[in-house]
């Protein structure tokens, strides 16, 4: 255990739901303390309840999201610098930067130029747009390269990669690679000061003439997101302009700014990153608490990570700042001075996703002084730019602390960034962490230590065993976006006594980066017994939650097989007869609801699936073509007509974005548009899992939903859709609500039929729900597992020993009944578990017909 400074790991946010007296659901959360009395945890500087916030974004900005490709790559035979003249972005007078002294969106295209101007050393390239439509700038600083030596760094760089060993001995690649440095800024919109602290290191660096900083553009490349969020930072928000916490999607890579930053990872290979956040005082300076994530190298990245983080201190400390003059407190070091509550265990945040590609050294660095938020709009303004000052000049100190860092160990950088890919390729055993395999970083204790056992391969099978084509090329296409290797047997192979059909993909797991395969495709684990409490998600695995049949092998021979350099499309229609869409995709959600809108008569059978006439077969090519979905031949006749479903929803930014990208018509709503006069005429079903409670309704409101409520449906997700069900009097159950910071992967069990016919055996749950009590007409759709449902993740009991995944078990997760759909699950969280988005894709279709007549004719197959 550690026996330095410590504080108190974050506390456990419980949630207790009760029936009330009058029926009513009563939720209980604590409030968050104030930003400066808090411990010093992720908490402390981001709002606990962020995923309980109502979405209002725009459906262009989701359209964006859907479609905005990255820019094509520019030309490898091109040297150094790659100048441009940029064209300015429109001045926007309400850029929320002005009021802090800051650099706004559109001051940063005038900065750029100039600093083109300067010299030989910046090139600025555009890396892709924002979901707003805001461009994303990447800034290159290094000494000037011809063509010829350009293509020497690229030979290096994928020697380096690919052929780990090699690259070990290459003399080229100790004398001239390039060490490659990555520097993020404003991934959180409202968390400015990075932008401006790296536009002044490079407007130094570009005319600075010491031997020093020779010596580092000689030997280094620096890479600057200079703002990864230009809508938050226009807006002041700290997500985009979807709604997404941008350091939450790397794994998802649903918004086009994750999308860009993953792109850069890939082609630069940075070997150390430096992500700049606010606000924590004093600063927060990775490594981080344990847990630490088991696929990591993990002794290779602490070596460097808290020799940095030294460094950093040092550079903060001798700013000379003091809580007395200038209220800023000392660094801080997480690994070093806390127990438990600031870990690195998700690849979700930006350093945590770096590792996966090669980052030794990857850091979160936290200014002190809080300028957004409560203190952007009660401080006043020369306050809060005294406060902006002070963060920028810390967040300097920190990049010069790396800069200076990556010159005096720029060999050993990249001498473990090759052995990180070595052990990858070679199948080697990971490096338990201890004061002897890591000399230097005192305090290593065995609840540091968390490694794994790869398997040899994953295989995605084709043919009759995979669950889901459509979901398999997604899959597949998602892993090599993120440079995962993929391949395709060309023919027929046993593995273990069990068949694989030609056709199937395979991941072979001795490959440079199978950190990031495993960390992707796994179950992932049950951590619950090894700290209080998780700042962020503890389960994640595409393998269990993207809808895709994925199975890990422990032998792997010799099988004919070819490099898959995309995705193969898999859209289909079958040349004869009727049509059947399963529904188990939220691409085939897509495509109903695309045949939908052009009038085809479409069924719902028993099962849920969709019944499309033979005589739609252009339409549904044209879809198949579209969403890459596979229309299947069917006999089956009768079912429900299904029409264009309208959805009001007060749900969560990720359930928002869900569900356009499933293609139904959406209208945000809230408690505030509800007490305006809201206009129900055209609405089927009202969805809620966030930002509408019935005790914040005025009587019209009231009135007007209850009306609604009589002749449509209600979808609830969690502890605010079962509250409203409660209070509108709907369902008859008793939810019962389990710890609030609970999250994972579950195992569930499905009933069938038209909600959960043909899903997943695996669900996601964050603060998790379930129900009791289940009065007459309700149904229960799915169930937890018996058991101990969690497969992985944090799921404790609560203090008096209720609320665990013990109670849980075998309990309803999802129930139905004549006027509603509840989910004690999460299936549209952040857009990530894809596998279970068919599942509110196919209540909302159940709820909607269910009102305009009854299920009375069910498909039968024809004989």
């Amino acid at each position: 255990m550690r026996t330095t400074r410590t504080t108190s790991a974050r506390p456990v946010l419980t949630a207790a739901l009760a029936l009330g007296t009058a029926g009513s659901l009563l939720l209980a959360v604590p409030g968050p303390a104030g930003a400066d009395d808090d411990p010093v945890t992720r908490a402390a500087a981001e709002s606990p309840a962020f995923d309980a916030l109502p979405a209002n974004s725009p459906a262009t900005t989701a359209r964006r999201a859907f479609t905005e490709p990255l820019p094509d790559l520019p030309d490898p035979s091109r040297g150094y610098p790659r100048e441009q003249q940029l064209p300015p972005d429109p001045v926007n007078p309400g850029d929320k930067s002005l009021k802090l002294g800051l650099t706004p969106y559109h001051g940063v295209v005038p900065k750029l130029n100039a600093l083109q101007r300067l010299g030989d050393r910046v090139s600025v390239e555009v890396a892709g747009r924002s979901a707003g439509g805001h461009r994303l700038y990447l800034v290159t600083v290094t000494a000037p390269e011809t063509a010829r030596q350009t293509r020497e760094q690229e030979r290096m760089r994928e020697l380096v990669e690919n052929a780990p060993a090699a690259a070990a001995k290459d003399p080229r690649v100790k004398a001239a690679y390039k060490t490659p440095v990555f520097l993020n800024s404003n991934i959180h919109g409202n968390e400015w000061e990075g932008t401006d602290a790296s536009l002044a290191l490079v407007e130094r660096l570009a005319t600075a003439n010491d031997a020093r900083t020779r010596d580092l553009l000689a030997h280094s490349r620096l890479y600057f997101n200079v703002t990864a969020n230009p809508d938050g930072r226009i807006a002041g928000t700290r997500t985009n302009a979807n709604g997404f916490d941008l350091n939450r999607d790397l794994v998802t890579a649903s918004q086009p700014e994750a999308r860009a930053l993953r792109q850069i990872m890939v082609d630069k290979q940075p070997a150390v990153l430096l992500d700049l956040h606010g606000y924590v005082n004093g600063t927060l300076i990775e490594p981080t608490t344990p847990p630490h994530g088991e696929n990591y190298e993990y002794d290779l990245f602490l070596k460097h990570t808290y020799a940095n983080a030294l460094g950093m201190e040092a550079a903060v400390n001798g700013l000379g700042l003091t809580p007395a003059k200038d209220g800023v407190e000392p660094p801080q070091i997480p690994f070093r001075d806390q127990e438990e509550g600031w870990d690195d265990w998700p690849p979700v945040f930006t350093p945590q996703y770096a590792a996966f590609h090669g980052a030794v050294a990857a850091h979160t660095v936290e200014i002190p002084l809080q300028v957004n938020n409560g203190a952007y709009d009660s401080l006043p303004r020369s306050e809060l730019r005294r406060r902006a000052s002070v963060n920028v000049a810390v967040a300097g100190a920190a990049l010069d602390a790396t800069l200076d860092y990556v010159r005096e160990k720029r060999r050993a950088l990249i001498a473990d960034q090759i052995e990180f890919f070595r052990r990858g390729a070679a199948a080697a055993a990971q490096v338990p962490v201890s004061e002897e395999t890591v000399p230097g970083v005192p305090g290593i204790g065995p609840e540091d230590v968390y490694t794994t056992t790869f398997p040899r391969a994953y295989v995605i099978p084709a043919g009759g065993t995979q669950r889901s084509p459509t979901a398999a090329a997604r899959l597949v296409g998602h892993l090599l976006a993120g440079d995962v290797r993929v391949s395709r047997a060309e023919q027929a192979f046993r593995l273990s006594g069990r068949r694989y059909a030609k056709g199937s993909y395979v991941v072979d797991m001795r490959r440079p980066k199978r950190g990031l395969a495993n960390v992707l495709l796994a179950d992932g684990r049950d951590i619950s017994g090894e700290v209080s409490a998780m700042y962020d998600i503890s389960g994640w695995s595409l393998g269990r939650l993207w809808g895709a049949t994925v199975e890990p092998v422990h032998a792997l021979p010799p099988v004919p097989s070819r490099p898959v350099r995309e995705a193969p499309r898999v859209g289909y229609v079958a040349p004869r007869g009727d049509l059947r869409l399963p529904l188990r995709d939220p691409r085939e959600v897509a495509a109903l609801n695309s045949l939908l809108t052009q009038g085809v008569r479409v069924r719902q059978a028993a099962d849920g699936s969709a019944l499309v006439p033979g005589s739609a077969r252009r339409q549904a090519a044209a879809a198949a073509r579209t969403y890459d979905v596979a229309f299947e031949a069917t006999r089956l006749t009768g079912g429900t007509p299904l029409t264009r479903v309208r959805v009001a929803a007060a749900v969560t930014p990720g359930e928002l974005f869900a569900l356009r990208e499933m293609g139904f018509d959406v209208t945000p709503v809230s408690a505030g548009v509800l007490n305006a006069g809201f206009d129900w005429s055209g609405v089927n079903v009202l969805f809620v899992s966030a930002g509408l409670a019935y005790g914040d309704l005025n009587p019209a409101a009231r009135r007007a939903l209850g009306r609604f409520l009589g002749r449509h449906g209600l979808l609830g997700r969690g502890a605010a859709g079962a509250e409203l069900n409660a209070a509108a009097g709907l369902l008859p159950v008793k939810p019962v609500a389990g710890d609030g910071d609970a999250n994972g992967v579950v195992r569930v069990v499905n009933a069938g039929g038209r909600i959960s016919g043909g899903a997943p055996e695996h669900s996601f749950v964050y603060a998790p729900v379930w129900f009791t009590d289940l009065g007459r007409g309700v149904r229960v759709e799915q169930s937890y597992a018996t058991g101990n449902p969690l497969v992985s993740g944090h799921w404790r009991a609560l203090p008096d020993g209720t609320g665990g995944p013990a109670a849980a078990a075998g309990r309803a997760s999802v129930i139905s009944g004549p006027h509603g759909v509840l989910f004690g699950t999460e299936p549209l969280f952040r857009d990530h578990p894809k596998g279970a988005f068919a599942q509110v894709g196919r209540a909302l279709f159940t709820l909607a017909t269910s009102w305009n007549g009854t299920h009375a004719s069910s498909g039968r197959p024809r004989r």
